[in-house]
């Protein structure tokens, strides 16, 4: 009997394709000269598509592949997959949450602590020499301090208790409350203005789009630090930068961005108030194996029974 045809988007490990090519027909979207004839000639073999939380699925592929019936995403981000037009479907959408909780945490943390005690800059002081000329300004130090978490999910839970190795006091917006023993507030601006360190978490998409906005940054206030660890898209990166410039908050730690891979080089040009890292939030080795041995599970349990070990919120009604 054939393997089962899947439609590969996006690169994966080798012992993902090792994994999956004993059960499946790989095909790699990206390999085909002519992208549009490929899809037209061999879309409707496919029901099923391995994707990542960067390409999603575009609207060519989602379009002439009529017999879709399963994808699974690597990553737990998958605002690139409109996921309730699939699940209309009957399509299930699988991603790969909980394996990266404390990475993504781990990586929150960091940019926190860089911008608080001035790492990028007191690294180029030491490597320039200018140590040998005079001493390295003093810094804050992250201890005591307000944290708040927009996004009370898994990975927030994660930063929250994180950052109590730092004695912080936690507060938290989500669009519910949740039975947390942390402050709850009913709206980002709200939140922004009780704390001094904003960490983003929340899931992207539409109704999350500039979620963090002027207004929120403003509340922040002039001592308050921005970190986003969540997607591009939940903050203003023009009213951050414009924050940033004139002085209305501190400083940022930015995992992610509105046009990734592309960084504005306003961002770039504040090294001693800004912190960038390119989108390595879960980029750990043992992570990343562990988010690929789930996204094979997930194909494998449905070429078995027709389900998936971690389907999307708007796909479980649909997960046998």
């Amino acid at each position: 009997m054939p393997n089962e045809p899947l439609l590969q988007i996006g690169t994966i490990t080798d012992r993902m394709a090792d994994a999956l090519d004993a059960k499946f027909d790989r095909t790699v979207l990206f390999d085909q000269p002519d992208r549009a004839a490929f899809l037209r000639d061999r879309g409707a073999d496919f029901r099923a598509i391995l994707t990542d939380g960067h390409w999603g699925v575009p609207a060519d592929v989602a379009a002439t592949t009529p017999n879709l019936k399963v994808v699974s995403s690597y990553g737990v981000g998958y605002d690139a997959i409109d996921a309730p037009s699939f699940a209309e479907r009957g399509i299930l959408i699988a991603h790969t949450p909980n394996v990266l909780n404390d990475e993504v945490a781990v990586t929150a943390v960091m940019l926190w602590l860089a911008v608080y005690r001035g790492l990028v800059p007191a690294d180029a002081h030491a490597r320039s020499g200018a140590w040998e000329e005079k001493g390295f300004p003093l810094t804050r130090s992250p201890m005591d301090r307000r944290v708040g978490i927009l996004g009370m999910g898994r990975i927030g839970e994660t930063i929250a208790q994180m950052v109590q190795a730092f004695r912080a006091e936690v507060h938290y917006h989500s669009r519910s409350e949740k039975d947390v023993p942390y402050a709850y507030h009913a709206t980002p601006e709200a939140l922004a203005e009780a704390v001094d360190v904003l960490i983003v978490i929340t899931p992207g998409g539409p109704e999350t789009k500039h979620l963090v906005d002027a207004d929120v940054l403003k509340a922040l206030g002039k001592g308050g630090t921005l970190i986003n660890v969540s997607r591009g898209s939940v903050v203003d990166e023009g009213a951050l930068i414009d924050a940033l410039q004139d002085g209305t908050i501190a400083g940022a730690g930015l995992d992610v961005f509105e046009q990734e891979p592309k960084i504005p080089q306003a961002l770039k040009d504040m090294p001693e108030r800004v912190v960038l890292t390119p989108h390595v939030g879960s980029a750990t080795m043992e992570t990343r194996q562990a988010m690929g041995d789930l996204v094979v599970r997930n194909l494998t349990r449905w070429l078995d029974d027709g389900t998936v070990e971690t389907p999307v919120p708007e796909c479980r009604s649909l997960n046998g």
